[in-house]
Parts: structure tokens; C-alpha cells; sequence
């Protein structure tokens, strides 16, 4: 099986894995087996294997979970920034947004400042629009 294929199949396997863990009854599905394991405890003495039982399978089930999530989670986020790639190229953005997932923190955190003090820029400049305009319309 090609490695193009075997992901593709991990995919579709993830999306419904993470799809049908997401559901109302899923979640009624897990609180029905703890209560079915707490109510069995005195059975079995509340022994270790019975602590053992409820242990390992949370485990197992949480380990397999964060591959399966993680998975769902990158290709939505690959995804989106596909996505946005794509607004900006169509619209009046600067290109220099596009890809910039990938560059390092610093340059992330340094990024997001110049683009704040824009923003703080930009609403300066609107307040200003906005009290000029309000000087204008009260009549002195």
C-alpha cells in the first residue's frame, strides 16, 4: 500500500474516530461503562484488578485519542490556513500574510506588535473622523 494511500485511510479513519467521540451518545456511552465498573466494584472486593481494569482502558483509549485528535486537528488547521491564504490573495491584504504560520515566534511576536500598532493607528484615525464629524453636525 502506497504511503499516499495509507494516509488517506488514517484520515478517514481519524475524521470519523474524532466525529463519532464528539457525539451526545458516545459520551452517555463512557458514563454508562464507569457506572457499570463502579456498580461492579463491590463484586469484585474493589480489588486492584478491578481498579486495574478501569485504569488501562482510560489510558489506552486517552494515549490513541491524542493521535487520532491531533491528526483532525492539523489537517483542519492546514485547512483554515489554506483558506485564508486564499482571502488574501483575492483581496486588498498585503501577500506578506500569507504563510506565516511558519515562521518562528520572535517573528510571530514581532509580526503581531507591528500589526497592534497599526490597529492602534488606524482606530486613532477613525476616532478622530468620528469628532471631527460630531464637531461639524452640533450646532455652536
Amino acid at each position: 500500500m502506497s504511503e499516499t494511500r495509507k494516509s488517506n485511510v488514517f484520515a478517514r479513519f481519524a475524521t470519523a474516530a474524532a466525529k463519532s467521540s464528539g457525539r451526545p451518545a458516545t459520551f452517555v456511552l463512557a458514563v454508562v461503562l464507569v457506572l457499570a465498573w463502579a456498580i461492579a466494584g463491590p463484586s469484585f472486593g474493589f480489588s486492584e484488578t478491578w481498579q486495574l481494569v478501569i485504569n488501562t482502558s482510560t489510558t489506552i483509549i486517552t494515549f490513541l485519542m491524542v493521535f487520532i485528535l491531533q491528526n483532525s486537528q492539523n489537517r483542519d488547521g492546514k485547512a483554515l490556513h489554506a483558506k485564508l491564504d486564499e482571502l488574501i490573495l483575492t483581496s486588498q491584504a498585503q501577500n506578506k500574510f500569507v504563510g506565516i504560520e511558519k515562521l518562528d515566534e520572535h517573528q510571530l511576536r514581532e509580526m503581531s506588535r507591528k500589526l497592534a500598532e497599526k490597529a492602534a493607528c488606524v482606530e486613532d484615525a477613525a476616532q478622530d473622523k468620528v469628532e471631527e464629524r460630531e464637531r461639524r453636525q452640533t450646532p455652536a
